[in-house]
């Protein structure tokens, strides 16, 4: 029968080259997940507890306590306090690192056993107090794989929990916003969204400039020009900045939450919600910057623009506002958009307006017209409105009337089924909820761009009132912009001004 002789693991110090009466150094690790007063008051007293508790072991000297305040477990990322730590045992200046658990050491099971690991080549011990486990011990990384793996579920559990906090929240309409990147609001007192007046005044010149016709590109180019600030903090200025700007229902004081969703509890990796998440549309849930006539009326600008004709494959072109009648021509023939051209040079040039179909060799036989032709004919136009303004300006803006009332206690109810559901962990369909929305959303679409059409009919009266009768002595292509929606161009000697306020006037090219 074979002999078994034990052979016991050497003390710490000696595996280090220390005298047997060397005392140990040792460290504490301290941290909380969150950054409520229950949790932090938690905190300070696990620094406490080790600080005694080590101090008062006269085989120990007391290194630190290292700690992270706020900072999730999930990964050890952004714990400044637990990288210093390994660290300085990776520099040999710790024996051992005292924790209160493995839930507070790490929950990621790959992160603990890779520190765990990591350490005990260095000799460096960590010791939970509340599982009892040195990893210096025989059983150590077995015990803690196991504990690392029940961690990590538990962490899945949680955000598990904190997406349901979070749906709740978003269920009861409270909006959860970013406010340090948001242009136009900041937050008081009790969190809620309110506006800052100079900033505001941004939003409202970006909406405007577009209404007025002018490209999210060249107003980006404008603010930047000008040194004003974007929400982040900085001075460079993009078009796609001023698109989202512009797209945001916020700045009509709704609110869509959970546009993004949690793909991933350990890496927090976020995706964009196309489905997989359900979402919610709040009406109403903080100050407007922006009426929602005029956020109506950008979104249809936009469609307007993104509609148009050009001579791409698609048959779409993109939008330029690079010069007055940019995007505003049109053919009668084949409805494709002018482009600007340049004929002749020296005394002799000329700036000519073109059918990208006719000119790229289509089957449009439209012939060119002349800048100047068209800038005259605008100013005609608008001379024989200010000779006659009751005659042109009828404001035409009612439409069917529309029960939001009924359609709106429709949606509550099925959003009632929808929280008793999501609480007692059943199925339900959201399919009938969205397609109310979307009914009652284009509904509401249809009466915001009438009513803003009836305020542009307003603004032109205005206009036409200060006038006095005066009639313009030369072209203005800020007003033109302002005023004219599109211009059909009939012949070579015919346009048709189709005016924002649903106005139409031909006139003729001299």
């Amino acid at each position: 029968m074979a002999t078994v002789t034990v052979i016991p693991a050497k003390p710490m110090q000696e595996l280090k080259g220390l005298e047997a009466t060397a005392k140990l150094r040792v460290c504490a690790y301290a941290r909380v997940s969150t950054d409520n007063e229950e949790q932090l008051s938690s905190y300070q007293a696990q620094v406490e507890h080790y600080t005694s508790y080590i101090q008062n072991n006269p085989a120990w000297e007391f290194v630190e306590i290292f700690s992270d305040e706020g900072i999730s477990g999930t990964n050890t990322k952004k714990r400044e306090g637990f990288n210093r730590m390994i660290d300085e045992c990776m520099a040999g200046k710790i024996d051992m690192v005292i924790t209160k658990s493995i839930s507070r050491f790490a929950r990621n099971t790959l992160d603990t056993l890779k520190y765990v690991r990591q350490l005990k080549e260095k000799g460096v011990a960590i010791f939970f107090e509340k599982e009892v486990v040195n990893t210096l011990d025989s059983k150590g990384e077995f015990l803690i794989t196991l504990l690392g793996s029940l961690a990590q579920e538990e962490s899945s559990n949680l955000s598990q929990i904190t997406k349901m906090g979070i749906s709740y929240r978003f269920q009861e309409g409270k909006v959860l916003v970013n406010h340090n990147k948001f242009l136009g609001y900041t937050k008081d007192e009790q969190g809620q969204l309110v506006i800052v007046p100079e900033e505001a005044e941004v939003v409202r010149r970006i909406y405007r400039e577009f209404l007025d016709g002018k490209s999210p590109y060249k107003i980006a180019s404008n603010l930047q020009k000008d040194g004003l600030i974007t929400g982040a903090g900085g001075t460079k200025w993009y078009d796609s900045t001023v698109i989202g700007i512009l797209k945001n229902v916020k700045y009509m004081g709704d609110a869509l939450l959970q546009k993004t969703y949690t793909v991933d509890f350990l890496t927090k990796k976020r995706v964009k919600n196309t489905g997989h998440a359900a979402q919610y549309y709040v009406e109403d849930s903080h100050e407007a910057i922006i009426s929602k006539e005029e956020f109506a009326a950008v979104q249809a600008e936009f469609e307007r623009r993104a509609n148009m004709r050009g001579y791409s494959k698609t048959g779409k072109s993109k939008f330029t506002s690079d010069y007055a009648f940019s995007g505003k021509l049109f053919c009668g023939n084949c409805g494709s958009k002018f482009r600007r051209s340049k004929w002749g040079s020296g005394k002799n040039l000329q700036i000519v307006w073109i059918c990208i179909n006719h000119q790229t060799g289509g089957d449009c036989d439209m012939k060119p017209v002349k800048e100047k032709a068209l800038e005259q004919a605008f100013v005609r136009a608008m001379n024989r409105i200010i000779a006659n303004k009751e005659a042109y300006l009828t404001e035409e803006t009612t439409g069917p009337q529309f029960d939001f009332e009924a359609i709106d206690s429709k949606i509550d109810e099925l959003q009632q089924e929808l929280i008793d559901a999501v609480r007692n962990n059943q199925e339900y369909s959201t399919a009938e909820i969205e397609r109310l929305q979307a009914h009652k959303q284009r509904r509401k679409n249809d009466e915001a761009e009438r009513a803003w059409k009836g305020r542009l009919v307003e603004d032109f009266k205005s206009y036409l009132d200060a006038r006095d009768g005066k009639p313009l002595d030369k072209f203005d292509g800020d007003l033109f912009r302002k005023l004219v929606e599109k211009v059909r161009v009939v012949s070579m000697v015919e346009v048709d001004f189709v005016f924002r306020t649903v106005m139409e006037l031909r006139e003729v090219l001299s």
